[in-house]
């Protein structure tokens, strides 16, 4: 069985969910439609010529992409234009795209995570914070023989994660009453008579995004009929996401030997570096993309050197007298995006025993040419 359009979009929002983008950002269903049945997907970085051709040669019914095809408000589609014949060949070949842009940037498991194990970073935290979780508080109370099953359940479904911490409940033993009316079928007890019943009352944080999920979870594995529980606003602050990564090196190495590392991690044949070769640096903070005005972020962050694209020469300057390092791969390293988009959304496919293909362009789309 092929997936539907809309299983494959829910599935890459599982991966890069749409509120971690940054306002404003272009992201999700561009172009086409996605009411219909995808029996292939093509993963690529940018949306060109080139990779609509090899998207119609595949037999692709959707492209996901990185940047976006349509960045900027449409006042007509001239079909005389190079945008223009893009959109007409797409809709012409029935082929949608979807863009997830800086929400893969910003989640866990994202751009900037795949960056940073490339390079073999440890204890990575954000750059910069885009968004944090709210949390919402779910008490509930259940029969003590259905405990574990609606723990189990609400933990299953998001709730109880804390920083790095996960199935973080309390609970609580007493004894519960109820009376069942004339027209109920109680789990426990008669209709008409006062029920003592003895109850754990379970208490768990619920991030915003998944509190319906957990609630209904939570209804699922109850066993009571009507089932008492409560659900509120904390004003404790949940798990924080951002744009880049800061983390440690295993070892300092020469700033020279980082450059050389990058080169070969992300496949680029040239890189610029501002800073002396021998600088010692550990403390590496990445950014995919285009991440001048992160320079300050890096620093701030402690970083030793910030391994990002499209720095500017008085960024480049402004930098050098700071005495941060700074390493330019160029924006197209975002290409790691590919094959691990690819990889992830093709299992998620095939657990959930879906027949729809998943390949990695391979067609570039780095606009200079190095000579």
């Amino acid at each position: 069985m092929f997936a539907h359009g809309q299983t494959v979009a829910q599935l890459m929002e599982k991966l890069a969910p749409k509120h971690y983008a940054v306002e404003g950002d272009k992201i999700g269903l561009q172009v086409g439609t996605l009411q219909k049945e995808i029996r292939k997907v093509l993963v690529a970085l940018d949306v060109t010529d080139a990779v609509v051709d090899e998207a119609i040669e595949a037999g692709a019914d959707l492209i996901i992409a990185h940047h976006a095809v349509i960045y900027r408000p449409l006042a007509k589609i001239d079909t005389a234009t190079p945008a223009g014949r893009l959109y007409e060949k797409l809709i012409k070949n029935d082929i949608a795209v979807y863009i997830a842009h800086t929400n893969l940037d910003v989640a866990e498991g994202g751009i900037n995570d795949w960056m940073a194990e490339l390079l073999g970073l440890e204890g990575r935290d954000a750059l910069e914070e885009v968004h944090t979780d709210k949390l919402y508080k779910l008490v509930v109370f259940v029969p003590e023989q259905y405990h574990e099953n609606v723990l189990e359940a609400v933990w299953n479904a998001g709730a109880g994660v804390i920083g790095r911490y996960s199935k973080c409940s309390f609970n609580i033993e007493g004894v519960g009453t109820f009376q069942p009316g004339e027209d109920t079928k109680p789990f426990a007890g008669e209709p008409g008579k006062l029920e003592r019943a003895k109850e754990v009352r379970v208490e768990t944080v619920v991030p915003e995004q998944v509190h319906r999920k957990v609630v209904q979870a939570m209804l699922k594995a109850h066993p009571y009929e009507e089932v008492a529980y409560d659900l509120y606003p904390m004003d404790l602050k949940g798990r924080s996401f951002g744009l880049g990564r800061v983390g440690k090196l295993p070892a300092a190495v020469p700033l020279a030997k980082l450059a050389e590392d990058v080169k070969q991690a992300f496949d680029v044949p040239y890189v610029r570096v501002v800073g002396h070769p021998d600088k010692p640096v550990r403390k590496v903070a990445v950014l995919g993309g285009s991440g001048s005005r992160y320079v300050r972020h890096a620093q701030l962050a402690g970083a030793d050197v910030l391994v990002t694209g499209d720095i500017d020469y008085h960024t480049a300057h402004d930098a050098l007298a700071a005495g941060i390092a700074l390493i330019d791969p160029g924006h197209n390293v975002e290409k790691i995006m590919k094959a691990k988009v690819a990889e992830w959304l093709g299992a998620e496919l095939a657990e959930r025993e879906y027949v729809t293909d998943v390949m990695a362009s391979t067609v570039g789309t780095e606009p200079f040419r190095f000579v």
